[in-house]
């Protein structure tokens, strides 16, 4: 007999691959090469719009604002990150179990100031994905012609290929990534390295925007000593979207290969180096070539005192950097907007691999459903990941994949988590050091205590400045995100308790379970035909305390007829015909049962629902749906079972594990 495969099942196969044992987890964690561009392309990738948003923003100013004080912008951020790296490799040596910075929160602070830290975190790692592609997009509609006006499209287009393959767990995903990404790095380093050598021979060539001048925005043209120290502090928040992934390591450290903690910490070192030495090069690049930048280039930017106008195309930063340090050789201007454009969808990974383990962790604990604890096929954490791109996709469709929107709701969420972990991280330290008696493990530990606390005020600053500067501008939606999961996740922790506590089992329910009760079974029939018997064969194997098949009396003539075919077939089991008026067939049954159950509250009802299991998907419009309906009215009805005893057709053959619509035989429509 040949076995027909469903081909829902064959597509998944192919975009999936096949199912992975339990066993074999060990086989996904990665070693430090591979972890770096699965865990660090977020970070990394923040050089191809980091520098942007802080001329920008300096740009607002006008004149040579953005050319005098983008290098003293990139130097505080990079003190900051800095920081911020010493002190998550303090995290991940101290918890490495995954929980990142909710753990951290949650054992130090409580568990609410651990579900304030994963709500942040959740929305962070929503807006990773819809920033990070949709800056991808855009860089890649510099050399790309035809992405230009359906950069929404594209970028929807990307997140569904980054799904699939995260689908096919973290390992493969790795190694898929891992050429994009190093090229990337190793892109940024020549531009780097030739633009330096050609600055120091004096050779240098200036951007395509350099000859032109910039406008102040209206309201900018004349700031004070306070508006302009909050221009600077609003630059210096933008330029800390360079930060922001910096905290997935701490939540991806089970991913590691043994030793975990030292492998994370050691590819978080990595990490930071690198993103710093690429940071601070593309912004004094964009200084030496004299890149001018705006915000509304069509009437900020001027030539000999005029607006160019919307003919005017505005490249970005990277772009344009490019284009002057390899001015004359084309194919590396296009090698640099390729990758860049690779870079910034592939940063998105970072968040496809911390948000399903993040939303594992709170399932666990109660606070997101259950179902996204569950690994899938490929031992991913399936449900989050499709979780993650649905959201992400919906913001990019909303707000146009228009990074300069999105940037504006984005990094808040990461320097709450931020802040709030390394405040928890002070209180371990403090724990442990006052049992602590070894001068040698006190003296680590103090240092430890020491970098988390200037990484706890650094970061706190810094969320401050963020809150200040940027709530009015799109802040305040990602504040209002966070809020509303927090409340939720409560809520649904609640409720877990709730059912917990009311499924608890003590010792008067096992008395009262165990009293002897009546079963009243039920067997719906419509025709007496082969799931008929088959019915009333398996609930006479059960012997209860009665039994009794019953019909639904739609059409007279039929239940005349059904009768006499049960009368001269001899069926040795009551049949009872309920009237239906309105030719209704659940609302008699349902009705019924409860009088059953009125007449004897203790007796059990179970109900018997013959059903036929159909093969192919177009035979389900031709067959009604009322089982479905009359299970979900029964299902609400206390002390009635609910057993579905199927027949199957010869279109069924071979697909017995995949689940196929049946129909109840005790209610389809007289004729059918």
């Amino acid at each position: 007999m040949v076995v027909a495969v469903p081909a829902g099942r064959s597509i998944k196969r192919i975009l999936v691959g096949r199912a992975m044992r339990s066993d074999r987890l060990g086989e996904t964690h990665l070693p430090k090469r591979l972890a770096l561009p699965v865990f660090a392309s977020d970070a990394l990738s923040s050089v191809a719009y980091a520098p942007d948003e802080i001329l920008l923003t300096l740009g607002m100013a006008g004149g040579a604002m953005a050319m005098t004080h983008s290098w003293q912008i990139g130097l505080a951020v990079v003190a900051v990150m800095l920081v911020v790296v010493a002190s998550y490799r303090q995290n991940v040596h101290a918890y490495p179990s995954g929980g990142g910075d909710y753990e951290v929160a949650s054992v130090n602070l409580g568990p609410k100031a651990g579900l304030t830290v994963a709500s942040a975190l959740l929305v962070d790692y929503v807006l990773t994905v819809a920033v990070s592609i949709s800056s991808g997009v855009q860089n890649a509609g510099t050399a790309l012609a035809f992405v230009r006006g359906h950069e929404a499209t594209v970028a929807v287009i990307l997140v569904l290929l980054l799904t699939a393959m995260n689908l096919r767990g973290v390992r493969e995903s790795g190694r898929a990534f891992a050429i994009p990404v190093y090229a990337f790095m190793a892109a940024i380093f020549a531009l780097a390295v030739v633009g330096l050598a050609r600055q120091l021979t004096g050779g240098l060539p200036q951007a395509e925007s350099a000859g032109l001048t910039l406008a102040p925005e209206p309201g900018y043209e004349q700031l004070g000593g306070i508006a302009m120290v909050f221009l600077l502090l609003r630059a210096f928040s933008s330029g800390c979207a360079a930060l922001t992934g910096v905290e997935a390591i701490s939540n991806g450290v089970p991913a590691f290969q043994k030793p975990k903690s030292r492998n994370a910490a050691t590819t978080l070192l990595m990490m930071g180096l690198i993103s710093i030495t690429m940071l601070l090069s593309m912004i004094m690049l964009a200084r030496w070539t004299g890149i001018v930048y705006a915000e509304d280039p069509a009437t900020q930017l001027q030539r000999n005192g005029v607006p160019v106008g919307e003919a005017y195309e505005q490249h970005t930063v990277m772009g344009q950097v490019a284009s002057a340090v390899f001015e004359g050789f084309n194919p590396a201007i296009v090698l640099v907007s390729i990758v860049t454009g690779l870079i910034l969808v592939l940063a998105a990974n970072s968040a496809f691999n911390g948000f399903p383990v993040l939303a594992s962790i709170l399932a666990r604990d109660g606070y997101l459903p259950r179902q996204l604890h569950t690994r899938g096929d490929r031992l991913a954490f399936s449900n989050g990941i499709m979780i993650l791109a649905g959201v992400a996709a919906v913001l990019i469709v909303l707000y146009d994949a228009e990074v300069t929107k999105l940037i504006q709701l984005y990094i808040v969420g990461v320097f709450v988590s931020f802040t709030v972990s390394q405040i928890g991280m002070l209180r371990h330290w403090n724990r442990h050091l006052a049992v602590e008696r070894d001068a040698e493990e006190r003296g680590r530990m103090q240092r430890s205590r020491a970098i988390n606390f200037v990484g706890a005020l650094m970061s706190g600053t810094v969320l401050v400045v963020v809150l200040i500067t940027k709530f009015l501008h799109g802040a305040g939606y990602a504040v209002a995100a966070m809020a509303v999961l927090y409340v939720l996740m409560l809520g649904i922790s609640k409720h877990y308790a709730r059912v917990r506590d009311e499924l608890k089992v003590d010792d008067d329910d096992v008395e009262s379970q165990l009293l002897p009760s009546r079963v009243h079974a039920i067997v719906l029939v419509s025709k007496v035909h082969k799931p008929t018997l088959r019915a009333l064969a398996y609930a006479r194997a059960t012997r209860p305390s009665r039994l009794e098949a019953v019909t639904v009396s739609v059409d007279p003539e039929e239940t005349e007829a059904l009768q006499a075919d049960w009368d001269r077939l001899d069926i040795p089991v009551p049949l009872k015909a309920l009237d239906s008026p309105y030719r209704e067939v659940t609302r008699p049954i349902v009705q019924y049962v409860k009088s059953i159950r009125r007449g004897s509250p203790r007796d059990v009802v179970v109900v018997y629902i013959p059903e036929y299991v159909l093969g192919r998907w177009y035979e389900q419009v031709l067959h009604n749906q009322s089982a479905l309906r009359l299970k979900g009215r029964l299902l609400f009805t206390p002390g009635v079972m609910v057993a579905s005893v199927p027949w199957q057709l010869h279109s069924a053959d071979g697909q017995e594990e995949r689940l196929y619509g049946g129909e109840a035989a005790g209610s389809v429509r007289r004729g059918e």
